[in-house]
């Protein structure tokens, strides 16, 4: 019961956020005013239903080296992406038209966020984090990143290539640098800083979302598995090269802490937890 309150909490939060965000898109202060708003209700959220539900202090949104979390996360994010578009550039398969929209990507900035922190509490606060505690680091992080893909084949201009690209470059990716800090503010941050870049600044599509107006004015064209095609550059086979680099850092600095859970260490901890009860 405690998991299901708390994916109804988090995901009905999601679910208006995100909606709402999406009717006001047009408008770019609304747009940023009900992202941010979809933000803090999500964080408010997850931290009362978590602490109520499991009678624990919630350390993972902990407001204590969040600002510095999030800075990090976002450098890591715009980075990484500006690699891929570097190398897709260099392959001459992505030109700039010319100056885009700073109204889009205000507008851009609102429902990033609003999507950042409302998949992150989902799929790494909920699903990750509690289908470790039975099976461990390595087999929750690929199955919460095989979810994770496959959600977005609900997306418009969705593909198969797409899903197992954002399986394999975010899913993993995140689930790590979550693992690596046992925080969701660095993932939130590099999630964010990930599509902001792809879309609030290099003018690209996002998750097969063509529908961006960012700082640039720009189009790919070429091979999909360099460019991403319709679905937009997470499905270039530089995404997934990048994100797999990221995913096994963040697990090496996860070992390096003491953070990864093997299977059978989550085991006893939950039969220790049983027993308690």
């Amino acid at each position: 019961m405690r998991l299901v309150w708390q994916t109804l909490a988090v995901v009905a939060v999601g679910a208006v956020g995100g909606q709402s965000v999406t009717a006001v898109q047009d408008n770019p202060w609304l747009s940023l005013l009900l992202g941010g708003v979809t933000v803090v209700l999500s964080v408010l959220v997850y931290r009362w239903v978590v602490g109520r539900t499991e009678r624990r202090p919630v350390t993972e949104l902990a407001r204590e080296g969040a600002q510095g979390a999030l800075l990090r996360g976002l450098v890591i994010g715009v980075a990484m992406f500006g690699c891929v578009i570097a190398n897709i550039f260099f392959l001459g398969d992505y030109k700039v038209h010319g100056f885009g929209s700073l109204t889009g990507a205000i507008a851009l900035v609102g429902f990033m966020a609003g999507a950042a922190v409302t998949e992150e509490v989902m799929f790494r606060g909920l699903l990750f984090r509690l289908v470790e505690r039975g099976l461990g680091t390595y087999i929750a992080l690929a199955l919460s990143s095989v979810v994770f893909g496959a959600a977005h084949l609900l997306n418009k201009d969705a593909t198969l290539l797409g899903a197992v690209a954002i399986a394999v470059e975010a899913g993993g990716m995140l689930a790590a640098a979550y693992a690596a800090t046992r925080s969701l503010w660095l993932p939130i941050g590099l999630h964010f800083g990930w599509n902001f870049a792809e879309s609030g600044i290099f003018g690209t599509a996002v998750s097969g979302n063509g529908d961006t107006h960012g700082l640039l004015d720009a189009s790919t064209s070429g091979a999909e598995l360099i460019t991403g095609g319709k679905f937009g550059p997470e499905a270039s086979v530089y995404s997934m090269l990048f994100g797999a680099l990221l995913t096994a850092a963040f697990l090496w600095l996860a070992r390096r802490r003491g953070n990864v859970v093997p299977r059978r260490r989550a085991e006893r901890v939950n039969a220790l937890v049983t027993l308690a009860r």
